[in-house]
């Protein structure tokens, strides 16, 4: 094993508190050979293909990579914006204004960064550039409400498989899932209501989720449920008699049967019983992605439209809605503790006796 360089060290320097977002990731630009080593990444990742490698690997070299990048850039194109991807946009976002709410909280020096699954910045660059910044705890968030081996486990295993390089590896904490934290809860109900203000309420609303093969259920996973229980307490919050709402799942990817009822053919179904009008929430998602602005937004609408329905609306993801961030920022503190202080003077103290101690035993200055 060769270990990565680690940054200096300086003996009585004050150690800083990491807070990482995890989030998928994006190509770096809409284009075909943008998008080919951004899937290819994705696709090669055993916890979201879990086809043996030997029959995985012909399939996706010679067939999907050769035929997918251009069909997906073009989806890219249609959503990108003059700041980029925006779902890179939202997170960058999102991990600034976190930045500064923690500030507020709390008196330890905290830094707070992102990086994404797949793509850019690597979660490798990122806890590299933590750790230079002089962070010797971190707390890992993988910005998915609920868990799932193929999104939350995935992220969680990039930031294992960081540190195996690292020689002075920082304590690392991470957090599992927040489905149905009370925060997270009213910041969707809100963001819901917000809409409905402004545009009234639909016949239907249908909240969508990322789709999963269905036999990751049988096997353990716990992500069917979670989504359930989500839709259930936002329904609840937006005081919702059962039929005024349905649970879907979306993004369905080859010939395996997924979880159900999928949304696309939800929608068609909706249309052709001549509903007017229903609006689509993405409450696993937590900023707006090529997921939600294409595959919904646009295709979701369109299948709706064309089967008979009248009015469909989309309900923007969180992204930077205030409530949002304050209940992230309650997910983080609430799973910092024991590494917060909110005595920066005693911080100052015990880390000046650790440099007059190192000194007496010959360190460096």
């Amino acid at each position: 094993m060769h270990y990565a360089p680690e940054p200096p060290y300086s003996h009585g320097t004050i150690p800083k508190v990491g807070v990482l977002l995890l989030n998928l990731g994006t190509p770096a630009a809409p284009t075909g050979a943008a998008v080919r080593p951004y899937l290819k990444q994705f696709l090669s990742d055993p916890r979201v293909i879990e086809i043996p490698r030997l029959v995985w690997w012909p399939i996706l070299n010679l067939i999907i990579l050769n035929t997918r990048p251009n069909k997906s850039a073009k989806k890219y194109a249609q959503i990108w914006t003059n700041e980029g991807s925006p779902l890179l946009v939202h997170t960058q976002r999102q991990s600034k204004m976190l930045q500064g709410y923690l500030g507020e909280r709390t008196r330890t020096p905290l830094v707070v960064d992102f990086a994404m699954r797949y793509g850019s910045p690597s979660v490798e660059s990122v806890i590299d550039k933590l750790k230079a910044q002089g962070c010797d705890r971190i707390l890992a968030i993988p910005l998915y409400p609920q868990y799932a081996a193929s999104s939350t486990a995935s992220a969680i295993d990039a930031v294992f498989a960081a540190l195996e390089k690292s020689r002075n590896m920082p304590a690392l904490r991470s957090i599992k899932h927040y489905h149905d934290h009370s925060g997270y809860i009213a910041a969707l109900a809100q963001n819901v209501n917000d809409y409905w203000m402004q545009n009234g309420r639909p016949d239907k609303l249908v909240m969508s989720f990322h789709g999963v093969p269905r036999f990751s259920l049988d096997k353990g996973d716990p992500y069917h449920c979670e989504c359930q229980k989500t839709g259930r307490l936002l329904a609840e919050q937006l005081g919702l008699k059962p039929e005024q709402f349905l649970i879907t799942f979306q993004s369905r990817f080859g010939r395996a049967e997924w979880l159900k009822p999928y949304t696309q053919a939800t929608l068609e179904d909706l249309g052709k019983k001549g509903t007017q009008r229903v609006d689509v929430i993405c409450p696993g998602f937590v900023a707006d992605c090529l997921e939600t602005l294409e595959e919904i937004a646009m295709e979701g609408r369109a299948a709706f439209i064309s089967a008979g329905g009248k009015t469909f609306n989309y309900i923007p993801c969180l992204n930077e809605h205030p409530d949002w961030i304050r209940a992230l920022a309650d997910i983080a503190l609430a799973n910092l503790q024991g590494w917060l202080s909110d005595d920066p003077a005693q911080l100052k103290q015990t880390a000046e006796l650790s440099r007059n101690r190192a000194l007496g035993l010959g360190a460096k200055k």
